[in-house]
């Protein structure tokens, strides 16, 4: 079962590495969409302290369009943003084989033309404090990453 992580024009290498670092212990593939706010050159890897950065499944793309040409090939997709308007609970995350969890860059979140064309595939994850605009986008990586562990372990116990 495919799960794919991708971080649209990540800004930010130390949240690029820690949701590496789920990815890799969870099994899925990072992908990262093309500008970057950071360089990915050994250097810059070593860092950020990314030891085990040569072990994550790692892709890399050079636009949103050429990333969402191979999307129909790597699975659901499913766009997080504060602006969705169900949680992402109530979505089925884990209800197929194979999944792709999209995240938008650090300071502006996912544009707004991809949330409208994907409407129905957009979800958020609930605040109670009106002090907190969002989530770090790695914090969001791993509670949705294990969301679709957990909806798939209780897919495979129901049988």
């Amino acid at each position: 079962m495919g799960l794919h992580v991708v971080l649209v024009h990540p800004e930010i290498h130390w949240n690029t590495g820690n949701a590496g670092r789920t990815c890799l212990a969870t099994g899925a593939t990072l992908h990262l969409v093309e500008p970057l706010g950071f360089s990915l050159d050994e250097r810059e890897v070593k860092r950020a302290g990314l030891d085990y950065w040569p072990h994550v499944d790692l892709r890399t793309w050079p636009s949103w369009e050429a990333f969402e040409a191979g999307l129909p090939r790597l699975g659901t997709p499913w766009f997080f943003s504060t602006k969705g308007s169900r949680t992402y609970w109530d979505a089925p995350l884990g209800a197929t084989n194979d999944c792709v969890l999209v995240f938008g860059r650090e300071t502006g979140g996912l544009p707004g033309e991809l949330l409208e064309r994907y409407a129905d595939q957009v979800v958020r994850m609930p605040m109670t404090s009106p002090r907190v605009r969002s989530l770090n986008v790695s914090t969001s990586v791993g509670i949705a990453v294990y969301e679709v562990l957990r909806q798939r372990a209780v897919r495979t116990a129901q049988g």
